[in-house]
């Protein structure tokens, strides 16, 4: 690459970090990799790592000048939100994990963990960030929430209790609602947190039945799987019921991956994958192997047990809706 050895070392380290160069030279060094073979899907990674950098950075080491947060500047996707708990909780990205290797240019950790201290600074930032924010800032507000659902300290809990306690009329609304986003992000924080009757109030209460929080939710899960490539600013673009440029193939796709792998979420998943087919019903035959793949898997948690009796009615709906492809 041409590229002295000891600013290697400086990426790899941290010293000198990667979001710190040139504008033009990272673009460069990007096309450099590309073409010497780097994974597409790592290169892919760079933009939400510096993303996740940013946040960490403005808690950690926060800029002289008092400036827009982060977490109220852009909608997160599941990239950036899974480097950040990378940070936070150690647990590798599926996307990286298959890829790292243990060959480093000097030592260094096997994953990009915080230390202790850096955490409960961390999570302190974001509860006095939530705590703060304006009644104006609500994606700065769920966002910095949704972060702190991966503390298990008992001053999180505590906190976390109380927050619930604040935003319980934002729970209890049915369906649409300006506060929707924010209600979804506390009850999906919630059952992260071990306590899933909230998702579940939600999904029952704020979701089933009402066709814009339908359509949000649908719209949000596009983002938050990489299928809505554009950046969004705030929130407002869920419940656009126009046409949003996003694939459902893919979406179907990152729902059916992450179905097994999300014990907590299954209520949620499962709703989403049969609006997303209700709304969609061509997709089995335009994917036919994927619908095998969901049929499959849909079979397991059928056959399982632990799962609620509304997954129960929803999974046998889609195994229907998937009969004629199977």
């Amino acid at each position: 690459m041409s590229i002295d050895l000891a600013t290697v070392q400086g990426w790899e380290s941290g010293r000198r970090p990667l979001g710190n160069t040139k504008a033009v030279a990272l673009l460069g060094l990007r096309r450099r990799l590309s073409a010497l073979g780097a994974a597409p899907a790592v290169l892919g990674l760079l933009d939400p790592a510096m993303e996740a950098d940013q946040v960490i950075s403005a808690a950690l080491d926060p800029p002289d000048s008092a400036g827009p947060h982060p977490l109220g500047l852009w909608v997160h996707n599941r990239d950036t939100a899974h480097l950040l708990a990378c940070a936070l909780t150690g647990t590798v990205p599926q996307a990286l994990a298959a890829r790292l290797s243990g060959y480093r240019r000097m030592p260094s950790a096997s994953a990009a963990l915080l230390r202790s201290g850096e955490r409960t600074d961390f999570f302190e930032h974001l509860r006095e960030t939530a705590d703060a924010a304006h009644p104006g800032d609500a994606l700065l507000r769920r966002q910095a929430f949704y972060l702190v659902s991966y503390d298990r300290g008992a001053e999180t809990a505590s906190w976390t209790a109380q927050a619930l306690l604040l935003h319980r009329g934002h729970l209890a609304r049915r369906g649409w609602s300006e506060h929707w986003a924010q209600a979804r992000s506390t009850a999906a924080a919630l059952a992260r947190l071990g306590d899933p009757q909230p998702l579940l109030d939600f999904i029952d209460r704020s979701l089933i039945g009402d066709d814009t929080a339908e359509t949000a939710n649908l719209n949000y899960w596009a983002y938050w799987l990489g299928g809505i490539r554009l950046p969004q600013s705030n929130d407002l673009f869920m419940q656009d019921r126009g046409p949003i440029a996003w694939d459902p193939i893919a979406l179907m796709r990152g729902l059916v991956d992450g179905l097994p792998q999300a014990p907590g979420y299954v209520d949620l998943y499962t709703h989403t994958l049969w609006a997303l087919l209700t709304a969609h019903p061509w997709l089995p035959q335009a994917s036919p192997v994927l619908a095998t793949d969901l049929t499959t898997r849909i079979e397991r948690l059928i056959d399982g047990c632990g799962i609620t009796p509304r997954v129960r009615r929803e999974l046998a709906a889609v195994h229907y809706l998937l009969r004629d492809h199977t």
